[in-house]
């Protein structure tokens, strides 16, 4: 997905929401799982955890997580 074809968040309309991947519990990619603002000020995001759909939860830093070992 290029850049420039990015969706501009609705909310504050400066931003752009950039899609989020992750894995699922089996280790199956669980492409575009989350979409985020890229400006920090607005903080939107949209989430889809276990069929639900969760919006604008806390956003953290990663920097703290230990990997888990696969």
């Amino acid at each position: 997905m290029d850049q420039n074809n990015l969706p501009k968040c609705q909310r504050c309309k400066e931003g752009d929401l950039v899609p989020l991947s992750d894995y699922g519990g089996q280790g199956a990619a669980v492409h575009y799982k989350a979409w985020v603002c890229t400006n920090p000020e607005c903080g939107f995001n949209i989430k889809i955890r276990n069929g639900d759909i969760y919006i604008d939860e806390p956003i953290m830093s990663g920097a703290a997580h230990s990997s888990r070992m696969r």
